[in-house]
């Protein structure tokens, strides 16, 4: 059974708040969901499916801290990043097969006020924690590895973060507004070789949320057709120690959301790709088929990735990089700025002409140990 075509995004809100202290995690999710509902012209009471991941206390405890009473379907799926693309992958399953018609998926967190939750330990963790590996140097090993293979350069690198932030200067939320040039990423401070700090994303508080019911209840909404056509998600882990580091989990799920929404990567002028880091959105590239595996950097490079001036517009918020990474999660934000972009509500200096096509990743875990990927293909129905 294919989900191409049986769920439409009706709803979107994004947190404006980047630090809240004073605002607990479960009142960040039920303004993100109110936010949500309000721009579907919904209300709770209408809800009949729910989504949420790690970064919330529980997919019960949530319900009923919102008032969901009317639940029929609901799913606490945790695959990191990537959740929230998996998650509206799921939630058009669940309605194609009936169980629910208006599914609530929220995410919001506090990771600057608050010591986040450690994440549960695997089984193979006695042998990995004692060699301290965390985000930054994990992530370097994978732009390491690119680079040894490829001859991918900083340089390179350093033009995804410029890209992103000639987009975030339009954002009035933004964290990071001011417009950077590469010298300047590659003169910020070394965090874990071959990776600057203007290569890691910001550290934000927030989140946001998003509605996804059938194209029916969306005509009646009177909202744009925010259209899911094709979705996937995946797995990459370890292999019994057979890794390749230079690629990610979207090689598998990219290629498969499109196949089942009948596109190709040129089809896309817009495309909002999953940016913990900057080796992050370069490999997804590839992976995707926008490029050629091996030739990211020479397609990143020359503001090919800016809005209005290169072949492919990225993360128009200024993503990840810039804007917003809720929780160290950034999967949500990617659904958002697609349907602001498809329903030609993005800031007019980074909107893109008649975009009526957008593909969305998401990552969650870590590149180069193990991680979930998603993918999406969301089209604007006239």
């Amino acid at each position: 059974m294919s989900i191409k075509g049986v769920a439409s995004i009706v709803g979107i809100y994004e947190h404006p708040l980047r630090k809240a202290p004073d605002t607990s995690t479960p009142q960040l999710h039920y303004e993100c969901a109110r936010g949500a509902l309000a721009d579907a012209g919904l209300t709770f009471e209408d809800v009949d499916g729910y989504f949420c991941a790690g970064d919330a206390p529980s997919v019960m405890a949530m319900a009923d801290y919102m008032g969901l009473t009317n639940l029929t379907y609901f799913n606490g799926t945790d695959i990191g990043g990537a959740s929230y693309i998996a998650h509206l992958n799921e939630a058009a399953a669940a309605i194609a097969m009936g169980r629910c018609k208006i599914v609530l998926v929220t995410l919001a967190g506090r990771p600057r006020s608050e010591k986040p939750a450690p994440r549960p330990a695997g089984p193979e963790a006695g042998w990995e924690l004692p060699y301290g590996g965390s985000p930054p140097n994990i992530y370097a090993l994978a732009a390491h590895r690119h680079m040894h293979e490829y001859g991918t350069t900083s340089e390179q690198l350093a033009w995804i973060k410029v890209a992103a932030s000639h987009h975030a200067q339009h954002n009035e939320h933004a964290m990071l507004r001011d417009v950077v040039t590469v010298e300047e990423v590659l003169e910020s401070p070394m965090i874990a070789d071959p990776l600057h700090r203007l290569d890691c994303c910001v550290v934000s508080e927030g989140g946001g949320a998003f509605i996804v019911t059938t194209p029916e209840i969306a005509k009646s909404l009177g909202k744009p057709d925010v259209r899911l056509q094709g979705a996937a998600q995946a797995i990459k882990g370890q292999n019994g120690g057979k890794i390749d580091l230079t690629y990610s989990g979207a090689v598998h799920t990219g290629p498969k959301a499109m196949e089942e929404a009948g596109v190709k990567p040129s089809d896309f002028k817009y495309a909002s790709i999953y940016d913990s880091f900057t080796i992050t959105v370069l490999m997804q590239l590839e992976d995707c088929g926008f490029c050629e595996k091996g030739k990211g950097g020479a397609f990143v490079s020359d503001g090919n990735l800016i809005a209005g001036q290169g072949k492919l517009a990225f993360n128009t918020d200024g993503g990840g990089l810039c804007n917003n990474h809720p929780v160290n999660r950034g999967g949500l934000t990617k659904v958002l700025e697609a349907v602001r972009q498809l329903r030609g509500e993005a800031h007019p200096a980074v909107q893109v002409p008649d975009c009526h096509l957008a593909f969305v990743t998401g990552i969650g875990g870590t590149l180069a140990v193990r991680h979930g990927a998603a993918s999406a293909v969301l089209e604007r129905i006239a």
